[in-house]
């Protein structure tokens, strides 16, 4: 189509530029820009929001604010694909920005720019502006029908710490889908809450057996329990010290229901056997792993090893953290408290003078006064 370009319309550049933002093709996206401007079709406002995502999909936020401001009528869409571009590319502090920018334009948001100007407030912890938007979508109540503008509410609170507020806001969701289960789930397990989350994992379970009854057998209607659920009722498990009760979650999680295990599974079984003391399991564990140890779970090891002064499976641990190459100061300090610990004098000097041959020491400057010739 490009040697005949009069062949080339709106309508196949439309679906080049959503196969790149696919994909993540930076250069044939900016081919496909490149025709855009060079067959006119730049006042075409889809085309132009489909080239702000396809930046921000590429990691280009400086061409996306180009695109935006190349634009001469920006409606709703056009401001809600910038400020997404930012929360997209971990800049939360400019996308609330933009959303301020846009309502001193008199430009009304609508449920998909508060769910976005919403992971902003998530992502910085920035509990009056969610609150704020929350007030703005209860004067409409439209809105408060929007399962996923209400899951992104309950996400704001549960990261910006208001647990109370969450729940309120849980309990007052009416249709509730798996990620409001799964938000307040780990929300719980995150503040230390742990009953409360096992509770409501257990009501779940209840709801899907009592679904399941009603639809006599159909799966069409259960809230199948997601693996980042399972990283919540872990978490609590661990808190509470419930070992027995997080075996047979892990356990669970693989056979009722069919979840691969992450890494951030198997950390969370790790920190939970290493809190209650029994390290052996959890290196025979850490050991059985079908997948690599990655340095958290290794530092976990050791981290508790110097708790318990498990002088062996500290040394281990501190060696497979050299073997990945990610070893911490904190690492070899924590070793080395570990044999000032059992006495074990000879092995803290030779340690320490490892550290002092890898590591260039710290220094810092301060000038007083003024240097005069």
């Amino acid at each position: 189509m490009r040697k005949k370009i009069s062949a080339v319309d709106s309508y196949a550049l439309l679906y080049v530029i959503k196969a790149c933002t696919k994909k993540s093709l930076a250069i044939e996206g900016k081919q496909a820009h490149t025709l855009v401007i060079k067959l006119g079709y730049e006042p075409n406002i889809f085309l132009q929001t489909s080239l702000m995502d396809m930046y921000a999909g590429t990691a280009n936020v400086a061409d996306v604010h180009q695109v935006f401001d190349e634009i001469p009528n920006k409606n709703v869409v056009c401001w809600t694909s910038l400020i997404s571009a930012y929360v997209q590319n971990q800049k939360p502090n400019r996308a609330i920005e933009i959303f301020r920018q846009m309502q001193m334009v008199d430009v009304e948001p609508d449920q998909v720019t508060l769910t976005v100007a919403l992971s902003a407030c998530a992502d910085l912890g920035a509990l009056d502006k969610g609150e704020w938007i929350h007030d703005s979508i209860s004067r409409k109540p439209e809105f408060s029908e929007d399962l996923c503008l209400m899951n992104a509410l309950l996400n704001m609170y549960v990261k910006c710490g208001d647990i109370r507020k969450a729940k309120l806001l849980f309990d007052n969701v009416k249709i509730k889908d798996i990620r409001t289960w799964t938000c307040m789930i780990v929300g719980h397990a995150l503040h230390g809450q742990a009953e409360e989350a096992l509770r409501l994992f257990s009501a779940l379970e209840a709801e899907n057996k009592s679904r399941s009854s009603k639809s006599q057998g159909t799966k069409d209607q259960l809230l199948v329990p997601n693996d980042v659920m399972f990283i919540g009722v872990l978490m609590a498990c661990s808190h509470a010290g419930m070992v027995e009760e997080g075996k047979r979650y892990f356990r669970s999680m693989i056979e009722e229901y069919g979840l691969k295990p992450r890494l951030s599974h198997f950390g969370c079984m790790v920190d939970l056997l290493c809190r209650c003391g029994l390290l052996n399991e959890a290196y025979s564990f850490i050991l059985a792993m079908p997948i690599q140890p990655n340095a958290v779970i290794w530092r976990t090891l050791l981290g508790s090893s110097a708790v318990h002064g498990k002088v062996e499976l500290a040394a281990v641990a501190r060696s497979k953290l050299g073997e990945l190459e990610v070893s911490l100061v904190g690492d070899d300090v924590a070793l080395s408290n570990i044999y000032s610990a059992n006495g074990m004098w000879e092995e803290k000097i030779m340690l320490r003078h490892e550290m002092r041959q890898r590591r260039t020491p710290g220094c810092s400057s301060v000038e007083v006064g003024k240097l005069h010739s």
